[in-house]
């Protein structure tokens, strides 16, 4: 198995870099990166950057220039208020890229175009971890509070994030298995979100996010091999 792990938002980056200070990074047309030893596994580990351009990007560049088996997408994502609990983590089924406005038509075609589909199908029965599997809906923006009701009512979602939609999209166009684990930091409700105007508080949630995703990474990786490798009970 060949993994490489993208890393999206640029606060999500400075988390990791916490977390591996000591390796050597590496500059691309689009972010640094580097050749990450995690337990006893070879991974790349590349910034990503932030929004559905760059996500698009970045995925095409590291499967062209890494040639992965497996992509995976580990970050944030803020909660619709009353309908998550922070911290949870996401395994993605499904995006929705939702920012679309076509005013010629209703837009639906255009959504359902950058509508993706995740075949999650090479997973495990049992999965290392617990965790919600389901939708996650992408924009170029923070979550409205006016919009809630809506991408609910349209999409029942949950959380929303900037980039999984489009990394998601570029992944299955490329034939290329995708795991998207995004963890919830903050949450948004009809009075706003609790880390606008407080990016700290984002900053600090968002470490302890990532730090939680890397420790679980390893065995979600050898419960992946072990599928491949044909165990019982996987």
């Amino acid at each position: 198995m060949k993994p490489v792990i993208i890393v999206s938002a640029d606060g999500e980056w400075e988390a990791v870099k916490k977390l591996f200070p000591a390796e050597n990074y590496q500059n691309s047309p689009y972010g640094e990166f580097t050749n990450l030893t995690l337990d006893t596994r070879h991974l790349t580990l590349f910034h990503g950057g932030w929004g559905k351009i760059s996500a698009a990007a970045t995925a095409q560049y590291v499967m062209d220039q890494f040639k992965p088996d497996l992509l995976v997408n580990l970050g944030t994502c803020g909660g619709f208020e009353g309908r998550i609990k922070r911290e949870t983590i996401i395994l993605v089924e499904k995006t929705i890229i939702y920012d679309i406005f076509e005013q010629m038509t209703d837009g639906s075609e255009e959504i359902a175009f950058y509508t993706t589909t995740v075949d999650l199908s090479w997973l495990p029965r049992v999965l290392p971890f617990p965790v919600l599997r389901g939708l996650l809906v992408s924009g170029d923006r923070d979550i409205l509070a006016q919009d809630i009701p809506m991408l609910v009512q349209k999409y029942q979602a949950v959380a929303a994030d900037w980039e999984s939609g489009a990394i998601a999209w570029v992944a299955k166009r490329n034939g290329v298995r995708t795991l998207i684990l995004r963890g919830v930091t903050d949450l948004v409700g009809d009075s706003g979100g609790e880390a606008y105007g407080d990016y700290e508080l984002f900053l600090q949630r968002t470490g302890q996010i990532m730090r939680k995703l890397f420790d679980q990474l390893p065995r979600w990786l050898d419960a992946i091999e072990k599928v491949e490798q044909g165990y019982r009970g996987y």
